[in-house]
């Protein structure tokens, strides 16, 4: 692996990291303003917080996906890139949430973040042994 590899994989894994923020604080305002004047139901508040790992990983996927789209780069399916952000920010969620549903967004970014850097590596390993 040599060093234009390694900072694509960072370039990557940073622009994930940023759209993964703005999807969340999109999820985050939606969230508030939900539990603010939607019911007071559990069922209700619990889909809520489920939505939280499926819309961050969303944003995981969609920065790697934009940054595909320059000229030159590998192209890549975004269900293929989204099954890997969402298994990452589902376990670091699922890690978490026993602290308190507010701190997943640690875990989420964390692990997702993780998961599309071993994606990415992974992705190279194999192109080089070809």
């Amino acid at each position: 692996m040599n060093l234009r590899s390694l900072c694509g994989i960072f370039i990557r894994v940073i622009l994930s990291v940023v759209f993964a923020g703005i999807f969340y604080t999109g999820w985050l305002a939606v969230a508030l303003t939900a539990f603010k004047s939607g019911p007071d139901s559990l069922i209700f508040k619990a889909i809520i917080w489920l939505a939280a790992p499926v819309v961050t990983a969303l944003g995981f996927a969609m920065g790697v996906f934009i940054f595909e789209l320059l000229p030159g780069t590998r192209k890549s399916k975004l269900p293929n890139i989204y099954k890997w952000s969402l298994i990452g920010c589902a376990i670091g969620a699922g890690a978490v949430v026993m602290f308190g549903p507010m701190l997943i967004v640690f875990g989420m970014f964390a692990a997702g973040a993780a998961s599309i850097a071993l994606r990415e590596y992974l992705r190279i390993k194999r192109q080089t042994q070809d």
